[in-house]
Protein backbone atom coordinates (compact mmCIF):
# COMPACT_ATOMS: atom_id res chain seq x y z
CA UNK A 1 0.00 0.00 0.00
CA UNK A 2 2.50 2.82 1.08
CA UNK A 3 2.60 4.42 4.32
CA UNK A 4 3.20 8.03 2.77
CA UNK A 5 -0.28 10.04 2.70
CA UNK A 6 -1.86 12.89 0.72
CA UNK A 7 -3.78 15.12 3.25
CA UNK A 8 -5.41 17.73 0.84
CA UNK A 9 -8.64 20.71 2.08
CA UNK A 10 -6.46 21.96 4.61
CA UNK A 11 -7.44 24.94 6.88
CA UNK A 12 -5.08 27.61 5.25
CA UNK A 13 -4.02 28.11 8.80
CA UNK A 14 -2.80 24.33 9.13
CA UNK A 15 1.28 24.37 9.48
CA UNK A 16 3.41 21.22 9.93
CA UNK A 17 3.18 21.13 13.76
CA UNK A 18 -0.79 21.03 13.29
CA UNK A 19 -0.67 18.18 10.67
CA UNK A 20 1.86 15.98 12.81
CA UNK A 21 -0.83 16.03 15.82
CA UNK A 22 -4.17 15.04 14.22
CA UNK A 23 -2.00 12.30 12.60
CA UNK A 24 -0.28 10.84 15.83
CA UNK A 25 -3.14 9.75 17.05
CA UNK A 26 -3.03 7.00 14.60
CA UNK A 27 0.77 6.07 15.14
CA UNK A 28 4.28 7.21 14.18
CA UNK A 29 4.52 10.25 12.40
CA UNK A 30 8.07 9.72 10.32
CA UNK A 31 6.95 13.32 8.93
CA UNK A 32 4.70 16.41 8.39
CA UNK A 33 4.66 18.69 5.68
CA UNK A 34 2.66 21.39 4.74
CA UNK A 35 3.09 22.45 1.17
CA UNK A 36 4.08 26.52 0.84
CA UNK A 37 3.38 29.02 -1.72
CA UNK A 38 7.39 30.05 -2.30
CA UNK A 39 6.94 33.94 -3.04
CA UNK A 40 4.01 34.34 -0.63
CA UNK A 41 4.57 32.12 2.65
CA UNK A 42 0.98 30.97 2.39
CA UNK A 43 0.21 27.15 2.53
CA UNK A 44 -1.34 25.71 -0.36
CA UNK A 45 -4.18 23.79 1.65
CA UNK A 46 -2.58 20.56 1.08
CA UNK A 47 0.64 18.28 2.76
CA UNK A 48 2.00 14.94 2.70
CA UNK A 49 2.41 12.57 6.04
CA UNK A 50 4.46 9.72 6.34
CA UNK A 51 3.28 7.07 9.00
CA UNK A 52 5.53 4.48 10.64
CA UNK A 53 3.95 1.75 8.47
CA UNK A 54 1.67 0.67 6.04
CA UNK A 55 -0.73 -0.23 9.20
CA UNK A 56 -0.23 2.89 10.59
CA UNK A 57 -1.38 5.05 7.51
CA UNK A 58 -4.57 2.62 6.64
CA UNK A 59 -5.66 3.60 10.09
CA UNK A 60 -4.90 7.44 9.76
CA UNK A 61 -6.86 7.33 6.51
CA UNK A 62 -9.74 5.54 7.70
CA UNK A 63 -9.62 8.31 10.68
CA UNK A 64 -9.21 11.23 9.20
CA UNK A 65 -10.58 11.04 5.58
CA UNK A 66 -13.75 13.23 5.28
CA UNK A 67 -13.37 14.83 9.13
CA UNK A 68 -13.97 18.58 9.18
CA UNK A 69 -11.51 20.65 10.63
CA UNK A 70 -11.60 24.05 10.62
CA UNK A 71 -14.66 23.52 8.50
CA UNK A 72 -13.51 22.14 6.06
CA UNK A 73 -13.49 18.18 5.20
CA UNK A 74 -10.16 16.47 4.51
CA UNK A 75 -9.03 14.46 1.68
CA UNK A 76 -6.79 11.37 2.99
CA UNK A 77 -5.41 9.17 0.27
CA UNK A 78 -2.20 7.19 0.13
CA UNK A 79 0.23 9.44 -1.83
CA UNK A 80 1.07 9.01 -5.72
CA UNK A 81 4.84 9.74 -7.21
CA UNK A 82 4.52 13.19 -9.03
CA UNK A 83 4.06 12.50 -12.59
CA UNK A 84 6.82 14.33 -14.81
CA UNK A 85 5.69 17.58 -16.15
CA UNK A 86 7.06 18.39 -19.93
CA UNK A 87 9.80 20.72 -19.71
CA UNK A 88 9.92 24.14 -19.81
CA UNK A 89 11.43 26.12 -21.72
CA UNK A 90 14.15 28.75 -21.17
CA UNK A 91 14.35 32.26 -20.02
CA UNK A 92 10.93 34.09 -19.80
CA UNK A 93 8.99 31.85 -22.31
CA UNK A 94 6.05 33.54 -24.12
CA UNK A 95 4.10 36.83 -23.52
CA UNK A 96 7.51 39.03 -22.53
CA UNK A 97 9.77 38.38 -25.80
CA UNK A 98 10.30 34.51 -25.52
CA UNK A 99 9.13 32.51 -28.18
CA UNK A 100 7.57 33.22 -31.76
CA UNK A 101 3.82 34.54 -30.17
CA UNK A 102 3.59 37.55 -30.13
CA UNK A 103 4.42 39.69 -27.10
CA UNK A 104 6.49 42.54 -25.46
CA UNK A 105 9.41 42.72 -27.89
CA UNK A 106 7.87 41.71 -30.45
CA UNK A 107 8.66 44.05 -33.80
CA UNK A 108 6.01 45.30 -36.40
CA UNK A 109 6.74 47.54 -39.55
CA UNK A 110 6.89 50.79 -38.47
Amino acid sequence: MGNKLYVGNLPYSFRDQDLQQAFSAFGTVQSAKVMMERDTGRSKGFGFVEMGSDAEAQAAIQGTHGQNIGGRDLVVNVARPMEPRPPRSGGFGGGFGGGNGGGYNRRSSY
